[in-house]
């Protein structure tokens, strides 16, 4: 994995940096995404204060708009010169009932989750096939399990899973893996919360950074193309 190149979408804190953070560990350059270039460029000093012998490169794009994925993906081939790894990580969650849902709320999240993963596929796969590379989504177990004042975000990440699962079979003759990883609770940023002892029982970001490096190092013959994971000790209800 040492020298390799990846892409991570919503890479300044959460999943994303527990995922970049664990790349760089293997010596994987990082391309994180931030719609804030203060918070991308943050974020990247911290990981490139953590790891030594790999870099990481903070970049502004909003996954909603084609172009600005685009033109990210144009920054990192120039600046590392080739693209391995890609991880659509970015998104957001409104959660309301359908009758209280504004339209607002739900274009942002399907402009986001699903919209977002498609653009990244849509930016990243002539670079992906160049190098054989590997593209992976992260989903969640909302994408297979609906909850009340979830149709947004249900709605979301069911079409990633879908989205995800077509796109595997569309590249995978290219020699392009393509995997989503649908987490359970992540002790994340993620709506507003901030992460404290009482998330300690939660699935952590590293965690994740972990099954995505343990994807990679797999041969690429097997291709494990859909993974749930759960905490597995929740609190008792």
């Amino acid at each position: 994995m040492k020298n390799k190149t990846a892409f991570i979408t919503g890479g300044s804190k959460g999943i994303g940096f527990g995922i970049a953070d664990a790349l760089m560990k293997q010596g994987v350059n990082v391309a994180i995404t931030s719609r804030s270039q203060s918070s991308a460029d943050e974020a990247a000093s911290l990981l490139n204060s953590n790891n030594s012998g790999a870099k990481a490169l903070g970049i502004e794009a909003d996954v909603r708009e084609l172009d600005q994925q685009t033109k990210a993906v144009d920054e990192v081939l120039s600046e590392f010169g080739q693209l391995d790894y890609v991880i659509a990580n970015a998104g957001l969650g409104h959660y309301e009932s359908v009758e209280d849902l504004t339209e607002k709320q739900w274009r942002e999240t399907i402009d986001t989750n699903l919209t977002g993963v498609f653009f990244t596929i849509k930016s990243t796969v002539d670079a992906l096939k160049k190098s054989k590379g590997y593209f992976i989504s992260i989903s969640s177990l909302a994408g297979t399990n609906f909850f009340p004042n979830g149709s947004a975000y249900n709605a979301s990440k069911f079409g990633v899973t879908g989205l995800t699962q077509a796109v595997m079979l569309d590249l995978r003759h290219h020699g392009i893996n393509v995997s989503t990883i649908m987490p359970g609770s992540v002790a994340t940023h993620f709506n507003g919360n901030t992460p404290d002892e009482s998330d300690a029982w939660k699935i952590q970001p590293e965690d994740i950074g972990e099954i995505v490096v343990d994807l990679f190092k797999m041969n690429p013959r097997s291709l494990p193309s859909k993974i749930e994971v759960r905490p597995s000790q929740p609190p008792k209800k």
